[in-house]
């Protein structure tokens, strides 16, 4: 049941008035979501300008990711602390900051710096308009909106690298900094007049150690892969940060099961559907990131490319993407999650096959459309998954369960970038093709074992979720 509070907030809004709050924080979470995946395409480029290795540079996506990551588990606790007016303001000022220090940055450390600042500001507005929207709109609009705004951060990151190579190859890809910081600026100014406080502020203690031990946990293991590209998996570089992540972690989830009032409620767990849920976006998020940040490099770096051919080589893909997604939730609403899992992880696995015999002379045409049908079928499990897990959790348990999907499937985003470019990185030293293979097989067993969850456990559960509905006794 609804609480008194929310009731009166959606009251209080005209529908003109909710659509106008909602386009300005979806604009902040579009600006966010591009500005993710934006340097996959250009990570070559930026790569020559500061004659840095493939190991460093995806720290650009990598760093961004794990700050998001981290940030997004104490978007609970702001969003109770501060009016939303302010903490949106906020955080898109340290957005912009971020976007200004990376578009002038002169050396490879001020841009990471300006990458982790993009980050921390984004952490925050992807959790809070999802927060806003399931408090202004009745119930019966919060599903389409909800399903605009999985548009939005869905696809835009897939769209991101192809408009990104275009802009750099144009431009230069400093550009694409100056763009957002545009867009921000109007963004912020549009907040001024229209944004309104949505819940009101209350003053509660804030779980420092839990967020420490949750950052050096995933940082450890992130640091960790990364390094293992250019040390040796017992090197001191590889085992030191990853036993001290781990160990982090550990910590950090035997203090939220004996809280009252955890950081992270992650009893959830207890619940079979959200479990899969989490699991499986979180393979399907390692497999859409690496794969997102390996294509390019093969295509500029191997094959002599630019970044805007590369950008057209995922560009068929990202469009069909972006078309696909609403009628993906309309197909959901009918057949439920069984099938839609079933075909789209198929579709996964078959595409991360084809891609990993690459060779000096493969067809661009061949990986246009391999990269379409995984796209497609990645539009299939992305948001219909999530929904699925969702919806299985009590009102009481959103909040947290949104933070937990978020938080798990960012940091996999951040984590199989590092651990795929260093793969490649340690098998490609005497034959760079050989490495990016190597990589991109790995890869394909992670589809492998994200196509046996799909077939034999989500399904599974969704027959005998739909028995227990159509087959209860009669009491």
């Amino acid at each position: 049941m609804e609480s008194t509070a929310i009731k009166q907030t959606e009251l209080s809004f005209s529908n003109q008035k909710r659509n106008m709050i909602f386009g300005v924080l979806l604009l902040g979470c579009i600006l966010c979501s591009l500005l993710q995946t934006a340097l996959n395409t250009v990570l070559p480029v930026i790569m020559k300008d500061f004659n840095i290795s493939a190991s460093v540079g995806q720290w650009l996506t990598t760093a961004y990711s794990l700050a998001m990551g981290i940030m997004i588990p104490a978007t609970p606790f702001l969003m109770k602390r501060f009016p939303t007016k302010k903490l949106f303001s906020v955080s898109m000022i340290i957005f912009t900051i971020g976007l200004l220090l990376s578009a002038t940055a002169p050396s490879f450390s001020l841009l990471i710096i300006g990458r982790i600042l993009q980050a921390l500001g984004c952490g925050v507005l992807l959790s809070l308009v999802q927060v806003v929207v399931l408090t202004i709109y009745p119930v019966k609009k919060r599903g389409l909106m909800m399903g605009i705004y999985g548009l939005a951060v869905g696809s835009v990151p897939v769209i991101a690298p192809s408009l990104a190579g275009i802009i750099a190859d144009s431009f230069g890809w400093n550009m694409i900094f100056w763009g957002a910081i545009v867009l921000a600026l109007v963004d912020l100014l549009a907040a001024v007049f229209i944004l309104k406080n949505i819940t009101e502020p209350e003053k509660q203690p804030f779980d420092v150690f839990s967020l420490a031990l949750c950052s050096l946990g995933f940082s450890g293991i992130l640091v960790s892969m990364g390094n293992f590209g250019t040390h040796g998996f017992f090197s001191l570089f590889v085992a030191l940060p990853l036993i001290i992540g781990i160990t982090a972690l550990v910590l950090f989830t035997f203090k939220q099961l004996r809280s009252k009032e955890p950081f992270l409620d992650l009893r959830i767990f207890k619940n079979r559907e959200f479990r899969l849920s989490v699991i499986t976006s979180i393979l399907m998020y390692a497999v859409m990131m690496a794969g997102s940040m390996l294509i390019p490099i093969y295509v500029q770096t191997m094959r002599g490319n630019t970044a805007t051919f590369s950008s057209l080589i995922m560009l068929p893909g990202s469009l069909l993407m972006a078309i696909a997604s609403p009628f993906v939730g309309r197909i959901y609403d009918k057949i439920g999650i069984g099938k839609l899992a079933a075909a789209g992880s198929i579709g996964i696995l078959f595409s991360c096959i084809g891609l990993s015999f690459l060779s000096d002379y493969t067809s661009m045409l061949l990986i246009a459309v391999l990269f379409a049908v995984r796209s497609l079928a990645i539009t299939c499990i992305l948001m219909p998954m999530v929904t699925w897990g969702m919806s299985t959790l009590g009102s009481e348990h959103t909040a947290h369960g949104t933070a937990i999907q978020s938080t798990l499937r960012t940091i996999s985003g951040a984590v199989s970038p590092a651990i795929f470019v260093s793969v490649m990185m340690a098998a490609g030293s005497a034959s760079p093709i050989h490495g990016i293979n190597t990589s991109l097989t790995g890869i394909a067993i992670v589809a492998a074992i994200l196509c046996i969850i799909s077939l034999f456990f989500v399904a599974q559960r969704e027959r005998k979720q739909d028995y227990c509905i159509f087959h209860r006794p009669n009491v």
